[in-house]
Order: structure tokens, then C-alpha cells, then sequence
């Protein structure tokens, strides 16, 4: 195997024998065909999309099955198996299509004519001839961005199924998917064409960010700021975690009236402030953290546990109290398939749950787009009135390599007279600081999950306007952690956009060439984190 999709990936180089996540070699190579399969299946999609046909079950099943191989989703051979041959089933039946209709069906390329073995180690033979160094390149440099692209799209697909799955899609997302699985086979491309591609890339997914931002708001209502206690309450309890705010409510509509307690876990904490979701009674509060101490938090866990999403490290050393749903899934662990938490109900009541009330901290969630720029006007006045001088957006993904200490060092160190804005899994390293606030406007301001990045686009964006400036010229700087794909492509979106001197660590992407970062680094000031205190000086002087 060679996988060196995520930021931990071994000695920063690449992980060839088993995946520091726990990824072991023949799903790795799984994964690798199964992205091998969709770009034949591109290539028919692109050849159809031309001619004005358009297949939904394939453009669904792309989403899907990209989102099946990021980091930490879909670990089960058993799983991807069948989705390498959906892959080739759909290319089959658009290819049919596409002669019906009298379109030009000829593509020379194998891997629309790939036919999956019949056994688990012919596919995962295949998968190891079809791994992410086989792509055709002229050099280095355009094989870094192909991956990047790959990388991207991942993310890209993770988002647009997240929309999906509460109703909101566009064609134009789809069509980019296959697109870019397309060229990851071209030989002629070229770097600009590539480097194209990527940002392209960036700019899909603001859509795709969109459509979420509109279908998580549709549903559950936009998020107001909510204090979220993290002690516990006596009684059966079931901890979600992850991302999948559609699960969420049905675990909470199921246990109604059961004597069961719902926690949330990582990146569900900014769950309580959506007023569809905080509506209920028995939703009490937040347990653990995303990443530092998972382990020993599930372990110590009195009750069942359900992911949604990809928020969790090495799940095969954990119990039978995990469940899985969606895309999710592990072997030896129970999944959800149909909506229906039956399992996981009778699992929690069976368990003791917590025994006593335990009183602990609280933590405000629920600063999205709608309540910081509710208090606009306050901000662009306390900014005038040099009360505030700049603002720190600090986001991004926790993980357990080594080096994370930074982003809360840094936030520790922020002047008080600047504000920290924060999204995604990272800031449970300092999610419960008490900052204080400025002017009545708290200095720590929990914006929500990765997928609400689009939240802090809109808000930079309607505050440049206010200001009359270009986003690069705000008294705000974005200083970022990544871990997985999603991460890749939120960078992507922001780079698209034209933002400049991001700071983007624990370290930089393996699968970056010192050329391709020699670009990134000219054309938007890109840069490693150094120290908090070395940093800070560098933005505030």
C-alpha cells in the first residue's frame, strides 16, 4: 500500500505498510480501485454530459463512494467490496446509453473497460496496480496535483453528500466530480491545466458549502448561540458523534419519552444551537473532545455510542457500544443502515448509564453567519473605536500527531484585544478557555462544524464589505490545522477566493512538491506555523 492522504501519515513521507489511522493494506487498496473504477465511470459521465444525458444514480454513487474512501470513513472490505462493483455496473449502463443515443462510446482507456475480480484478493491485486503512483504524469509536479485534486474531490464529495442527504443538489457539483476523476488519467495534462483543476475544485465546493449552509438551515433552522453544559446527567445515556445532523435527530425523535439522555461527541456540539435540535427535552450536553483523549472517553463512556462521520481514531480497538451509520463503517461493529436506532436504544438501556449527576463547565456554541452578523454593527464600531484589533480565525482538524499543543498555545496568547473566531474538530483543544469578552462581544466565538465554513466566508465577506476593503485587507488572519480530505478542500475553496497568507499547519502536505508549494507560497503567501509567540508577532508587529 502507499496512502499519504492525511497530515499524520508516516514520517511525513507516506504509509506503506499499514495506516497510522489503522487503514490496513488491502483496504487501502480497495479504496485505490474503487477510485480507479469511478474514473472509468467518468469518463462515460463526461461523454454523456456532452450530449446532454445525465444519469443521477451515477452522479449520487460518485458522492458516495469518494466519500467512502476519506480518511477514517469506510475501513470494512466487505463494504467497499460491493461498491467497486456498483462502479462498474453504472459505467456499463451510461456507456449503454450513450450508443442508444447514437454518441461515441469508444474510450480507449482501461479503466473503462476495467472488470472487477471475482475474489477479495483479485480486487485487492488490482487495487495494488491501480494505486495513486500509477497516474500518468510528465512529472512530479503534475502527479502532486493530481493528488491534490484527488485529495480535494474527496472533500468535495463528503460535502455534497452531506446535502444530499437533507435534499439539496446541483448538477454543476457532479459534473466537476467526474471531470476531475476524468483527468486523473489524462497523460497530456499539463501543470497549468492541473493547477486549474485544483482551484476549480475550491471554487465547486463553495457551492457545495452552500448548499449544505442551506440545507442544514432549512431543516433545522439557522443556529442561535446556545451555552452547552459538558458535566453529565444520572440516567441512560447515547453519545453521537461526528457530523450527520439527520442522524442526530433520529436518535433524538427515537428515545423521546425512554429515560435516555442524548450527548453530543466532537464536531456535534454545535448541534445545540439549531432550535429543530435543542427543542429536545432529553438532549443534555457535550462529552469528551474530538481527538486527544477519544479513547479513554469512549471507554469511560457509561452508555451506546453512535458515529455519523469520520471523527474517530483506530476504531477497531474499541467495543461493542459503537455503531456506526451512513457511509460509516468498521469490521466487527454493528451498522445502521435504514434510519432505525433500534440497536443502539437497547443497547444504552441496557447499560448502566451515568449513575449520578456530575456538574462540570459549559461552553458556547452557535455563533454562525446569522448571530455574528446580527451584531455587525456592534463589531464595526468596537473595530473603529480600536476596542478590537484583529481578528484570528483558528479552524481546522484535531488529530494526535504530535504538534497540535500550538493552537492552544496560540489562542492562550491572543492579545485581549482581539477576537478568536473558530470551526471544526480543532478547537476542542481549547473550546473551553475562557476568553471573556470585548464590548459585550465574546472574544471566543464557536462558528460550528467544518461544514460550516461557509459561515466564515460570508462573514468575512459581508465585514469587508462593511469596511469597504477586499477580504485580504481585514484586520483578520486565518491560521489553520488540517488533518483529512475535507480539510484539503476547504483550503482549496479559500485559495480559490483569492485569500492570502493563510497559516496552515501541524505540518504541510506530503503530497505537495516543493514546486507546487513554491507556487502557493508566490501566488498566495502560504505558510507553515512556526511558534504561537513567532506568529503573532509576525501578523500583530
Amino acid at each position: 500500500m502507499f496512502c499519504y492522504q492525511c497530515e499524520q501519515t508516516a514520517r511525513g513521507e507516506g504509509c506503506g505498510k499499514s495506516g497510522v489511522c489503522g487503514k490496513q493494506p488491502d483496504v487501502a487498496a480497495l479504496q485505490d480501485l474503487l477510485v480507479y473504477a469511478l474514473m472509468g465511470m467518468a469518463q462515460a459521465a463526461v461523454a454523456a454530459g456532452k450530449a446532454g444525458i445525465r444519469d443521477r444514480a451515477a452522479d449520487i454513487f460518485t458522492c458516495e463512494a469518494l466519500f467512502a474512501t476519506v480518511t477514517n470513513v469506510d475501513f470494512d472490505p466487505e463494504r467497499l467490496t460491493p461498491l467497486i462493483r456498483r462502479a462498474a455496473v453504472l459505467r456499463d449502463e451510461m456507456i449503454k446509453k450513450l450508443r442508444t443515443a447514437g454518441v461515441p462510446s469508444d474510450f480507449p482507456d482501461a479503466a473503462v473497460k476495467f472488470s472487477p475480480a471475482n475474489d477479495l484478493p483479485g480486487l485487492v491485486a488490482q487495487g495494488e496496480a491501480h494505486g495513486i503512483r500509477s497516474y500518468p504524469a510528465a512529472n512530479t509536479d503534475i502527479l502532486s496535483l493530481k493528488h491534490t485534486l484527488l485529495y480535494g474531490i474527496k472533500g468535495l464529495a463528503a460535502y455534497a453528500d452531506h446535502a444530499l442527504i437533507l435534499g439539496q443538489e446541483d448538477e454543476a457539483i457532479f459534473a466537476f466530480l467526474h471531470e476531475a476523476l476524468a483527468s486523473l488519467l489524462d497523460e497530456k495534462l499539463d501543470l497549468g491545466t492541473a493547477l486549474g483543476l485544483v482551484m476549480k475544485c475550491g471554487q465547486t465546493n463553495l457551492r457545495a458549502m452552500e448548499l449544505l449552509d442551506a440545507a442544514n438551515t432549512g431543516v433545522y433552522g439557522h443556529p442561535t448561540p446556545v451555552k452547552v453544559p459538558l458535566g453529565a446527567k444520572k440516567g441512560k445515556a447515547i453519545l453521537v458523534s461526528g457530523h450527520d445532523l439527520k442522524d442526530l435527530e433520529g436518535v433524538l425523535k427515537q428515545t423521546e419519552g425512554r429515560g435516555i439522555n442524548v450527548y453530543t461527541h466532537g464536531e456535534m456540539l454545535p448541534a445545540h444551537g439549531y432550535p429543530g435540535l435543542k427543542k429536545y427535552a432529553h438532549f443534555y450536553g457535550h462529552y469528551g473532545t474530538a481527538w486527544q483523549n477519544q479513547a479513554k472517553e469512549f471507554a469511560a463512556f457509561p452508555g451506546a455510542i453512535l458515529m455519523t462521520t469520520n471523527c474517530i481514531q483506530r476504531p477497531q480497538s474499541y467495543n461493542d457500544r459503537i455503531f456506526t451509520s451512513g457511509l460509516v463503517a468498521w469490521p466487527g461493529v454493528t451498522h445502521i443502515a435504514d434510519g432505525n436506532f433500534a440497536p443502539v436504544i437497547e443497547k444504552a438501556l441496557a447499560l448502566s448509564g451515568f449513575e449520578v449527576d456530575t456538574e462540570g463547565k459549559s461552553v458556547m456554541t452557535g455563533f454562525a453567519r446569522n448571530a455574528v452578523l446580527g451584531v455587525a454593527d456592534q463589531i464595526i464600531a468596537a473595530v473603529k473605536e480600536k476596542k478590537i484589533r484583529h481578528f484570528f480565525l483558528v479552524a481546522g482538524c484535531d488529530g494526535a500527531k504530535p504538534g497540535r499543543n500550538y493552537y492552544t498555545e496560540f489562542v492562550e496568547k491572543v492579545p485581549a484585544d482581539c477576537v478568536v473566531l473558530t470551526l471544526a474538530c480543532g478547537k476542542f483543544r481549547f473550546f473551553d478557555k475562557e476568553l471573556g469578552a470585548i464590548g459585550g462581544i465574546p472574544r471566543f466565538l464557536d462558528m460550528g462544524q467544518c461544514n460550516d465554513a461557509y459561515s466564515a466566508i460570508q462573514v468575512a465577506v459581508a465585514l469587508s464589505k462593511a469596511f469597504g476593503v477586499g477580504v485580504n485587507d481585514l484586520p483578520l488572519s486565518m491560521v489553520l490545522s488540517w488533518y483529512e480530505q475535507k480539510a484539503v478542500v476547504i483550503l482549496l475553496t479559500l485559495l480559490s477566493l483569492g485569500i492570502k497568507n493563510i497559516r496552515l499547519g501541524p505540518t504541510l502536505p506530503a503530497f505537495v512538491t516543493p514546486n507546487v508549494l513554491g507556487v502557493l507560497v508566490e501566488k498566495f503567501g502560504i505558510k507553515p506555523i512556526t511558534t504561537p509567540d513567532e506568529d503573532l508577532k509576525a501578523i500583530l508587529g
